[in-house]
């Protein structure tokens, strides 16, 4: 017989298993957007040898090349002023929401979270031709206010189920505190609740970005001349060089690598990590 694994022995072992688990899951995410860059600053002609160089060449004519296309920069523009407004409208309607949610006791209360996230039950593509028309009869169809609505639409669910998680580790007993001090319910929301929360709306602010930013079905259906980037991209690049996709990918991904990286210290405050 085997002699019994000793604990220590266990703990081992499942460092192991977490650590190879770690690494398989990083590899995951990092080796696709690792191709991505070094193809879209290599040489057009380098693309398609193999093997790859392990470093990119640093050459951006590819992207030169893109960026000199009629309409890339005010997509470009079109995607990020959508983003920003989704972001914002998401914050400002998903925090008040979640906040009710987690301090005030009401009937159907458990239904209401129900359908918050049943209204990412229905898929956007079974919903393009009745929003499609209800933009055309009220005058915000091709508008990027109009998108904004859309995008926020589909973002508003994780901001409020986000901030709802947040509010509730929040104790109550912080705000009472605050109203003993001479605070009112506004000014005690302010200066306790919102400090605390920061990490929080910085997580549901990435949600809301990201979402907007790589949505392309209704920029697609939705939009003719103002078209984002991903929708333009998706029509202008269909048949068009694979150096020129890879190219388009990565101006898809920068822009999103940016903004989570300022928006970090939040992020890694909420996970209880230090950056300094």
């Amino acid at each position: 017989m085997s002699a019994p694994i000793t604990l220590e022995q266990a703990q081992r072992r499942t460092r192991r298993v977490l650590l190879i688990g770690a690494v398989v899951a990083t590899a995951w995410v990092l080796l696709p957007l690792y191709f991505l860059m070094v193809n879209a600053f290599s040489s057009p002609a380098s693309v398609a040898q193999f093997p790859k160089e392990f470093w990119p060449e640093g050459n951006t004519e590819s992207l030169q090349f893109l960026l000199g296309f009629q309409g890339v920069i005010s997509a470009l523009i079109n995607s990020l002023a959508v983003a920003a407004m989704t972001m914002v409208i998401s914050i400002a309607l998903g925090a008040p929401a979640g906040y009710a949610i987690a301090r005030y006791e009401f009937r159907g209360k458990t239904a209401f979270r129900m359908l918050i996230m049943l209204t990412r039950a229905f898929p956007l593509p079974l919903l393009a031709l009745p929003l499609a028309v209800l933009f055309i009869r009220s005058g915000v169809d091709d508008t990027l206010w109009g998108l904004a609505m859309v995008h926020t639409m589909l973002a508003l669910p994780f901001a409020v189920l986000i901030t709802y998680s947040l509010f509730s580790g929040v104790p109550v007993e912080l705000e009472e505190a605050a109203w003993v001090f001479g605070c009112n319910k506004w000014q005690a929301f302010l200066r306790v609740v919102l400090p605390l929360a920061a990490p929080g709306l910085a997580a549901s602010a990435v949600f809301a970005f990201v979402i907007s930013w790589n949505e392309v079905f209704a920029a697609a259906v939705l939009t003719i001349e103002n078209r984002t980037l991903t929708a333009f991209l998706l029509q202008s690049l269909n048949t068009s060089p694979v150096y020129l996709k890879f190219a388009g990918g990565a101006l898809l991904v920068v822009p999103a690598a940016i903004f989570m990286f300022l928006i970090r210290k939040h992020l890694f405050a909420m996970w209880g990590i230090s950056n300094r």
